[in-house]
C-alpha cells in the first residue's frame, strides 16, 4: 500500500464563503479548550510549590487532564460520524471548563487530579471534532492551509495560557488562574455552538460495527504511521509544556514567571510551524514528509537541551526554545490532514479519534516518565537525551515506512 494519503471527496461547503467563519470559530474553540488543557502545564510549577510535589506528581497533573480522552476519544469519534458536531464540541468545552473550575476550588491534590481527570473527558470532542469540521468544509487544495490554521488553536491557547495564567498565579494564586482558564473555555464553546452550521449537503453514514471498523482502521498502513509519529511528537510537546519552565528554573536559575515567557515563545513558534508546515504539505507528494522532518528536528532540540548546562544567556536559550517549538508543535498541522485524507469516507471522525488516542497515550505517559527519570537521576540530562533518542528512532522508522512500496 502506498503511503500517499487518499483525498477526501470535494467538500460540500467548499465554495461557500461561510467556511472561513467556520474555520475561525473552530480555531477559537480549540484555543479556548487548550487554555485549560495546556494551562495545567503552565501552572504546574505553582501547583508543585503549593502541594510540595515530586517530579512524578507534577507530571501527573498533565496526565490527569489527558487521561480521560485516552478512553473517550474513540466513542466520541464514532459519534461525530453519526451526529452533528455542534452539541458534541460545545458540550465538551463546557465539561472541560467545569472540571477546571472545580479543581480550582479544591484543597486536596488528589481531588484536583480526580476532577481534572473527569473534566478532561470534554477535551476528547475538541480535537477530532474541529478537524472533521474543517475537512468537511474545505476542498483538497486548501485543506492543508485551512487545517494548519485551525490547528494553531492548540499553541495559541497554550501561548495565551503561558502569557496570562502564571502572571495571575503570581499576583493571586494558581486557583484564580485556573478559574480564568475555565471562563475562557466556556466562552469559546458557547461561541462555536452559536456560530456553527453544517455544510449545505451532508449525510451521516450507516457505519460498520465498532470492532469491525476499528480492526479495519488498524490494518491501514497510513493509520499506523500516524499513530507512531503522533505518539512520539506529542510526547516531546507535553514534556516541554510540563517541564520547560522547571528546567529553566532548576538548571539556569530563571524564575517561573520569566520562564513562562520562554514557554510563550515556544507556543508562538508552534503557531507559525503549524501553518507553515501544513501549507508546505499542500505542495509535496506525501504529507508525512513534514512530520518526519519535524520529528528529527525536535529530537535534535531535546538532545541540545540535555547537553546544555548552566551558562547560556537568556536570549540564547530563548532562540533555542523557539526553534525547537516551531517543530515540536508545528508537526500537528500536516499530520492531522494526513490522517483525515487517509480515512475511509464513512469514518473520518473515527480515524481521527483513533490516531489521536495514540497521541493521548503520549500525553498520559510522557510527563510522569520524564519526571520519574528526573527523580531517579537528579538532573535533566538523562530525561532529555532519552526523549531525543525516542524521537530520532520514530523519525527514522516512519520516514523509511513512508516511502512508496514500503510496509510497516
Amino acid at each position: 500500500m502506498s503511503s500517499s494519503p487518499r483525498e477526501l471527496p470535494e467538500a460540500p461547503g467548499s465554495s461557500d464563503p461561510y467556511r472561513w467563519i467556520i474555520l475561525i470559530v473552530a480555531t477559537l474553540a480549540q484555543a479556548g479548550t487548550a487554555v485549560v488543557f495546556l494551562g495545567v502545564g503552565a501552572l504546574a510549577g505553582f501547583i508543585q510549590e503549593d502541594f510540595d510535589l515530586s517530579g512524578v506528581q507534577t507530571g501527573l497533573l498533565v496526565t490527569a487532564v489527558g487521561l480521560a480522552p485516552l478512553v473517550a476519544l474513540l466513542p466520541t469519534g464514532r459519534l461525530l460520524d453519526r451526529r452533528s458536531e455542534r452539541l458534541i464540541i460545545t458540550g465538551g468545552a463546557l465539561l472541560l471548563a467545569a472540571g477546571a473550575a472545580v479543581a480550582a476550588l479544591s484543597e486536596s491534590y488528589v481531588i484536583v487530579l480526580a476532577v481534572l481527570l473527569i473534566g478532561g473527558t470534554g477535551y476528547s470532542a475538541s480535537q477530532p471534532g474541529g478537524s472533521k469540521v474543517v475537512a468537511a468544509w474545505f476542498p483538497p487544495h486548501q485543506r492543508g492551509l485551512a487545517m494548519g490554521i485551525r490547528q494553531t488553536g492548540l499553541p495559541l491557547g497554550g501561548a495565551l495560557a503561558a502569557a496570562i495564567l502564571p502572571a495571575v498565579a503570581d499576583q493571586s494564586d494558581w486557583r484564580a488562574a485556573l478559574l480564568v482558564a475555565a471562563a475562557v473555555a466556556t466562552l469559546s464553546g458557547i461561541v462555536f455552538g452559536l456560530a456553527y452550521r453544517p455544510p449545505a449537503v451532508i449525510t451521516y453514514a450507516s457505519v460498520p460495527g465498532f470492532r469491525s471498523e476499528l480492526g479495519g482502521l488498524l490494518r491501514m498502513k497510513p493509520v499506523r504511521m500516524a499513530m507512531q509519529s503522533g505518539l512520539a511528537m506529542v510526547s516531546i510537546q507535553f514534556v516541554i509544556i510540563s517541564y520547560l519552565m522547571l528546567y529553566l528554573r532548576d538548571v539556569h536559575d530563571i524564575p517561573l514567571t520569566r520562564g513562562a515567557w520562554m514557554l510563550f515563545g515556544v507556543q508562538s513558534a508552534g503557531v507559525a510551524g503549524r501553518v507553515v508546515l501544513a501549507a508546505w504539505s499542500d505542495r509535496v507528494s506525501n504529507r508525512m514528509l513534514p512530520v518526519v522532518l519535524a520529528a528529527g528536528a525536535a529530537a535534535l532540540g531535546a538532545v541540545i537541551f540535555g547537553l546544555t548546562g548552566a551558562g547560556p544567556s537568556f536570549p540564547i536559550l530563548l532562540i533555542l526554545s523557539i526553534v525547537a517549538g516551531f517543530f515540536a508543535f508545528g508537526w500537528y498541522g500536516p499530520w492531522v490532514v494526513f490522517v483525515a485524507e487517509a480515512a475511509p469516507g464513512h469514518a473520518v471522525g473515527m480515524t481521527l479519534a483513533l490516531a489521536m488516542t495514540a497521541n493521548q497515550l503520549g500525553i498520559v505517559l510522557a510527563p510522569p516518565l520524564f519526571g520519574l527519570l528526573l527523580d531517579l537521576t537528579g538532573g535533566y540530562v538523562v530525561p532529555w537525551l532519552i526523549t531525543g533518542g525516542f524521537l530520532a528512532f520514530v523519525s527514522v522508522r516512519v520516514g523509511l515506512a513512508a516511502r512508496p512500496g514500503r510496509h510497516m
